[in-house]
């Protein structure tokens, strides 16, 4: 009697550890995160609406192929963030400044245009500040989430737009800024004092992330900056001296900056991941995956990587959304096309080409460890 008691339980937690295996092995199978929401920080890279509702907004033609005058993005359509959104199969995200129609279930976007890492550039919304925005609106939502109950329409609507209190621990924060820091330093200051002043920018990005950390942040996916020196806008600007383009006719010197900004950055991230125990940070190569979109543009259907499709800056500098006539020629007409050229406006890349450089980032062509964004948390 007892021996077949035994063998009884004995075969019972056999069969459970058979089946903790196997629900173990098809969770590790499908090697897949699930995100409940996305916390971006950056600038027009990944502004999808904030610097048009805290100034001004973006006229048309920006956003043609994608809300329209409503898509606040400085590109005709989509940006790498939205591609980034698709993937996770999570909504588009709402700017964190943008009042009209935002929802915030499954994140919050606090990019804004013309921001840097550090305070003193183009924008006001420096990463520090979006940081004290997002550690704001993490409070606020966890107060307002615990305060509403299921007594009314208007309660319900309202926790039906804000993240759930543990979403914040199991999101991923996705990260695309210093471009302007770079640019801002190259246009006021000197290509010796841009290089100087890097360690003390990424001093600021670490900070940054170290704060996110300790408000329970656990999934990092951090972009380095691309070659600025192959933006139009700034092959335009420069004045060009001997051996100072390279083959693709892009500005040297400035990318070389990128290039050391982006060591050190690889280096901080190293760092960190040594410092927060918890953390998953993947080191994304946004150089390498935009230069090599510059270098085989004209293989891959686009015409000259140095045009652009909307604005002016031959001699006579105007906005993409902006016209003005010049000599009784009109200027800031946008291309017919726009699907063609790798640049939208000089400084921001189009859909179709961020549709190109989202597509070999999100599969992990260009990461450091080398995982799928879908991987990231592992």
């Amino acid at each position: 009697m007892i021996s077949r008691m035994l063998m009884f339980v004995l075969r019972c937690l056999f069969l459970s550890l058979v089946g903790v295996f196997i629900e173990t092995t098809v969770v590790q199978g499908s090697n897949r995160c699930k995100y409940p929401a996305i916390f971006n920080f950056g600038d027009s890279n990944s502004d999808t609406g904030a610097i048009s509702a805290a100034f001004t907004v973006l006229h048309p033609p920006n956003g043609e192929n994608f809300l329209g005058s409503l898509s606040g993005r400085a590109c005709d359509g989509c940006l790498i963030i939205d591609f980034i959104t698709e993937e996770l199969k999570l909504p588009y995200l709402s700017a964190y400044l943008n009042s009209v129609g935002s929802n915030y279930r499954h994140g919050a976007n606090f990019a804004t245009g013309g921001s840097s890492i550090l305070p003193g550039g183009y924008s006001p919304f420096h990463l520090g500040l979006q940081i004290s925005q997002f550690i704001q609106f993490k409070s606020r939502t966890k107060i307002l989430f615990h305060k509403l109950s299921h007594n009314s329409i208007t309660e319900l609507s309202y926790k039906s737009s804000i993240p759930r209190p543990d979403d914040f621990s199991r999101a991923i924060y996705t990260f695309d800024i210093g471009q302007n820091d770079l640019a801002y330093g190259l246009l006021h200051t000197s290509e010796e004092k841009v290089q100087e002043s890097i360690p003390n920018i990424l001093k600021q990005f670490s900070q940054a992330v170290q704060q996110l950390y300790n408000e329970e942040a656990r999934v990092f996916w951090i972009h380095n900056t691309g070659p600025i020196g192959c933006l139009p806008f700034n092959f335009l600007s420069y004045k060009s001296k001997q051996g100072n383009l390279d083959a693709n006719g892009c500005v040297k010197p400035q990318n070389e900056i990128a290039e050391e900004f982006n060591r050190q950055l690889k280096d901080q991230v190293f760092e960190l991941r040594k410092k927060l125990p918890l953390a998953k940070l993947t080191y994304v190569d946004m150089y390498r995956a935009k230069y090599q979109l510059v270098s085989n543009a004209k293989k891959l259907g686009f015409v000259n990587p140095l045009k652009f499709c909307c604005g002016s800056y031959h001699g006579y500098q105007i906005t993409c959304g902006k016209k003005s006539t010049l000599n009784e020629t009109v200027y800031g007409n946008a291309c017919k096309n726009s699907s063609q050229l790798v640049s939208w406006d000089g400084i921001h890349y189009s859909e179709a080409a961020n549709r190109l450089i989202a597509k070999g980032i999100l599969r992990g062509d260009f990461s450091d460890k080398p995982v799928t964004i879908g991987q990231a948390c592992f």
